[in-house]
């Protein structure tokens, strides 16, 4: 009986994926914890200095990046990764896998309970071809934001907002990112606006509030 890999469509004596396009599989499955954390940096703040002065929430609605947060939320990487490992351990009459821990743990657990099994599914599993090709396309939704193909769409990150937001001294504390096309960088968060000759007295200030 010949077959074929149901991602490239080459043709197999056996098996649901070819070598090739479970290798490149597995090293996706390896992948996604770290592209989950790597999308972090392309959220918009959640109202909270991060990394340096004061912690104190600050009352303002919470700007987000849709695309990132939507891959880092419920029903992004997460979803996808559970719902693949829920169906292939019910083909094997498993039953339902535990699930608990932050996103980011269930992410690890589930991409490596699927790449544990990649042997099975890659032979004996009719779905191969369909999973293979959610998690590639899911990694390239990911890399579209984090890794874009043309270096030029790339954001250039300028550091941390140093406006304060309030009487009390609070720093913002957003990252400044300069996106192609633009002439300025403007904060997401606070509003605040640094046109190119003031980048030197952002730099000033950024080191002020470090220190």
């Amino acid at each position: 009986m010949t077959a074929s890999c149901g991602l490239c469509e080459r043709q197999l004596e056996h098996d649901y994926l070819c070598p090739g396009c479970t290798l490149a599989t597995a090293r996706r499955l390896d992948r996604a914890p770290r592209l989950y954390e790597a999308l972090a940096a392309f959220l918009h703040p959640g109202g909270r200095r991060p990394e340096y002065g004061r912690t104190r929430p600050v009352e303002a609605p919470m700007p987000i990046a849709e695309p990132a947060f939507n891959l880092r939320g419920p029903g992004g990487l997460v979803s996808v990764l559970e719902d693949w490992r829920s169906a292939m351990q019910a083909d094997r009459g498993w039953g339902e896998p535990v699930v608990g821990g932050t996103i980011g743990r269930r992410i690890a657990v589930a991409s490596r309970a699927l790449s544990m099994n990649l042997e099975w599914i890659a032979s004996s599993w009719p779905m191969a071809g369909a999973f293979a090709e959610e998690i590639r396309d899911l990694e390239r939704d990911v890399a579209s934001i984090v890794n874009p193909r043309d270096p030029a769409e790339r954001p250039k990150r300028l550091g941390l907002c140093p406006a304060v937001v309030d009487a009390e001294d609070t720093v913002c504390g957003a990252v400044l990112l300069l996106r192609p096309g633009q002439s300025s960088v403007t904060c997401t968060w606070c509003g605040g606006s640094w046109e190119p000759a003031r980048w030197l007295e952002l730099a000033v200030a950024q080191r002020d509030v470090a220190a």
